[in-house]
């Protein structure tokens, strides 16, 4: 058994299933996340504090089209089977972009699902998240990366109802800079232009039906996590982003889920720094439509 504390993750993923009184936490789980990639794990637990695992739940086979930056899986139960949303740097043109995985049990294995990349083959694109819309459609938000564009920004794009390929072309929902809390992301000693970087957008409904999203940035060379919320309560928008960041504390990268007591809890990796990142959990309170932090 392992305690939250010792267990090096980014981009943490929970998946509470009440039926089993177990919590699963997905992550970027390589020891070096930005260098070659050996695949994803899973830990498990029951009580947020002590893990088993990890246990593996994707290897890539062998002619996979990725070998490098294994990041950001996210599982949804979705139509009978689960599926995985992760980022992988292609081989053909070293981008990134988000596949789709599948497996029958939670626990994997995971096989590829899509043909690749799910994005736009000539963008770089992280960090691909699942919503299904109010009309039963699957969406993936997602980012299209600041090293390629500069400023960047958070899209959507429409998905088959396989999850195997993209149907259309991606919504601009916001760019980095837009969010009154966000600079330019720095360096220790130097400004690196007028760099905005987006990361890890996740949406999440309220429980007055209101549609939040998490996405992380830069504040003051700080990693932060930043709230949006859609005026329309549709993933395409138009969204408003909230003056201040939810955390600044150097972390980010969440997601929201609730424990088996029913408290709406936060997950980041902090600090941001590898290989000191570690999951955390706060508690967050829902209240006139907006979110904040109530734990420490």
């Amino acid at each position: 058994m392992l305690k939250t504390e010792d267990i090096q993750i980014r981009d943490p993923f929970i998946v509470p299933v009440e039926s089993a009184g177990t919590y699963y936490m997905y992550g970027s789980t390589d020891k070096n996340i930005w260098g070659k990639g050996t695949g994803f794990d899973v830990y498990v637990s029951r009580d947020l504090e002590m893990w088993e695992g990890p246990f593996p739940v994707f290897r890539p086979p062998g002619d996979f089209f990725a070998d490098n930056n294994f990041w950001a899986p996210e599982v949804y139960s979705y139509q009978g089977r689960y599926y995985m949303f992760a980022t992988f740097r292609r081989r053909d043109n070293q981008l990134l972009g988000t596949a789709v995985l599948a497996a029958d049990s939670m626990m994997g294995p995971f096989h590829p699902h899509s043909d690749g990349p799910v994005t736009p083959s000539d963008w770089s694109s992280l960090d691909g998240s699942l919503h299904i819309d109010e009309e039963g459609q699957p969406w993936m938000v997602f980012c299209h990366e600041w090293q390629q564009i500069t400023d960047g920004q958070v899209c959507a794009v429409r998905l088959s109802d396989d999850l195997k390929q993209a149907q259309g072309d991606p919504v601009l929902l916001f760019s980095a800079s837009e969010a009154p809390w966000t600079t330019p992301l720095a360096s220790d000693k130097v400004l690196v232009g007028d760099n905005y970087v987006t990361d890890g957008p996740y949406l999440f409904k309220g429980e007055d039906g209101r549609l939040f999203m998490l996405w992380a940035s830069f504040i003051h060379r700080s990693y932060a996590l930043g709230i949006a919320v859609s005026a329309s309560g549709k993933v395409t928008g138009p969204w408003m982003n909230e003056p201040e960041p939810l955390y600044s504390n150097d972390g980010g990268h969440g997601m929201l889920f609730r424990t088996f007591e029913g408290k709406l809890m936060l997950t980041i990796h902090t600090p941001n720094k590898t290989p000191l990142e570690r999951p955390i959990f706060i508690e967050v309170e829902e209240s006139n439509g907006k979110l904040r932090v109530t734990g420490s």
